[in-house]
């Protein structure tokens, strides 16, 4: 894809879509059907059944693969958002250069009525599966069309690894135990073998390459926006990071260390006391920002001391009070995590979570989780202390019978040169982004201010340390920041705020019209209000009228 011709591509394919499209539907109507089309290519109509077991070259790929295939094709009707798409679902798998590494297993769906564009979709936590290539981006509104209803040609995969049908979803890290696995997963290889091979079975279905490619992912698919900004900057016009999991080694030790903490006698508290707490800072902090919406805007500001549920004496004496142990626990989990040693990544510590300023612990799964964790790590545990687990049993010390709760992160011991070398893999943490700048990239990260499992203080940090190296005019040029007061991670349960904004027609406009986004608006799509979206470190402050409009509203330092 040449850049340099991409306007005049654009340009030229206005005069024919509409011309291709009837063609095709006249096809139709005459019998033949999408997959008896005419042998040539067309630039809107993708040749499915020429795609059939079809060899992906290794010299298709930049990166070390034995080529790939194509496993099956299948034309498909869908709704998505609403709308009727017809569309050849391409499956293939890459095959690795290791014979005992897991092929990488993509899919591709290729619209009919082809808008020329493509978008290829992240994971989650260990990844495993391919995601719902029909679904939006992350935070993406309900009243907007999914990328692939809007004839984006969409494509993703499972990062290299297929998890086990009986493990918790995006929970399985045994891939951990082969080199050329992790290195799909973690350094993040999959996602450039899975963009290469997916444009080579574009460029064979249409006879054309896309004229712009995007990515859009939350959590380690967030990471994973971030990877190809930073390893790959001419790969993708335009990325959408949303709670990007960017330091995942240096959250790893944190959720190990909390861990211990948490498994500790009479630590934990339990869902009762979580409810508790949530209550208590909400009460405290929501009216900081001017209005009480069960919302807290302005986090920084909030400064919640858990020690006012303390029970008499530090006892615990039942749900209405917080133990000595418990108190200890919650401000370790909202305090920074900084440890006493050297890692290859340079990182030193990780910032802790927002518990004491809002973030969201009504979904015991992805915080605290509902029971303590113990050995063997229970299936009710938080989401971070199992993901801990697996980290230490496939990653770290690749004996799956190691008990997790024998690593302190502390103190590593022998463990500490391997912890050093993964973090040269799992700390994506180079914010020298000017190559992907000059490259006319352009970069909207997201976050939730109340997210309960990526850190959003983690994501700031990224963000000040990309402005702090290039400055914030030249930063302004290619990246937007913005924290969503309310929001949890992924909008998962039911959250203060449910975040609905569209940001892939705003980083459209950017990228192919030059206009970068200009007072955008968030959407609660549960609560049916709405809020300006302030560019970090900006937050929306109550001015006058109607809480529920974006305009009674103003960003504020």
């Amino acid at each position: 894809m040449k850049r340099s011709t991409a306007r005049g591509a654009r340009l030229r394919r206005r005069a024919v879509p509409a011309v291709a499209v009837v063609l095709a539907c006249a096809i139709r109507l005459l019998g033949a059907g999408p997959a008896t089309a005419s042998a040539d290519p067309s630039p809107t109509v993708p040749q499915c059944a020429a795609l059939g077991g079809m060899r992906i070259p290794a010299s298709a790929m930049s990166l070390p693969a034995t080529g790939g295939r194509v496993t099956s094709t299948a034309l498909m009707t869908s709704v998505v958002s609403g709308l009727t798409v017809e569309y050849c679902q391409v499956d293939a798998d890459i095959t690795p250069v290791d014979p005992s590494a897991p092929d990488i297993k993509m899919r591709v769906d290729l619209p009919y009525g082809w808008n020329r564009k493509a978008m290829m979709f992240g994971g989650g936590g260990y990844d495993g599966t391919i995601p719902d290539l029909t679904e939006n981006v992350p935070f993406g509104p309900a009243a907007q069309p999914a990328p692939l209803a809007r004839h984006y040609a969409t494509f993703a995969s499972d990062s290299g690894h297929q998890e086990s049908p009986i493990s918790l979803p995006s929970l399985d890290g045994s891939f951990g135990m082969n080199d050329e696995a992790l290195n799909n997963f973690a350094a993040g290889d999959a996602l450039k073998k899975t963009r290469d091979a997916s444009l080579f079975l574009i460029r064979n279905a249409y006879g054309t390459h896309p004229d712009e490619a995007y990515f859009a992912g939350g959590s380690t698919g967030g990471r994973e926006a971030l990877v190809v900004a930073q390893r790959w900057p001419k790969a993708f016009d335009g990325v959408i990071s949303a709670y990007p999991a960017w330091n995942n080694l240096s959250e790893v030790l944190d959720l190990g260390h909390l861990t211990q903490i948490l498994s500790r006698p009479g630590a934990f508290p339990g869902p009762e006391k979580q409810t508790l707490l949530y209550d208590s800072v909400i009460k405290a902090c929501d009216p900081l920002d001017g209005v009480k919406d069960n919302v807290v805007s302005n986090p920084s500001g909030c400064h919640f001391d858990p020690h006012v549920l303390r029970c008499p004496r530090g006892a615990d004496t039942g749900p209405t009070c917080l133990s000595d142990p418990q108190i200890s626990s919650v401000i370790a989990m909202s305090s920074p995590f900084r440890w006493p040693y050297r890692v290859a990544s340079g990182e030193t510590e990780y910032p802790g979570f927002p518990f004491l300023s809002g973030s969201d612990m009504k979904t015991p799964f992805l915080g605290f989780g509902d029971t303590a964790p113990a050995n063997p790590m229970p299936l009710t545990s938080g989401y971070g202390m199992q993901y801990w687990d697996q980290w230490v049993k496939y990653f770290l010390t690749r004996d799956p019978h190691h008990n997790s709760l024998d690593i302190d992160p502390l103190h590593p011991g022998t463990w500490l040169d391997h912890i050093s070398r993964l973090s040269t893999i799992e700390d994506r943490n180079n914010t020298d982004l000017r190559p992907f700048a000059r490259a006319g990239g352009k970069l909207i990260l997201l976050h939730g201010a109340a997210d309960e499992l990526v850190s959003p203080r983690s994501t700031s940090d990224y963000y000040r340390r990309v402005r702090d190296l290039l400055g914030a005019g030249k930063t302004r040029t290619f990246m937007r920041y913005y924290v969503v007061p309310g929001a949890n991670h992924a909008n998962f349960g039911t959250p203060a705020f449910a975040a609905g904004w569209d940001s892939l027609t705003a980083l459209e406009h950017w990228v192919e019209k030059g206009q970068a986004p200009a007072h955008p608006t968030v959407t609660d799509t549960t609560h049916h209000r709405t809020r300006p979206l302030c560019a970090y470190p900006e937050w929306p402050k109550y001015r006058t009228g109607n809480p529920d409009n974006a305009s009674s509203f103003v960003c504020t330092h």
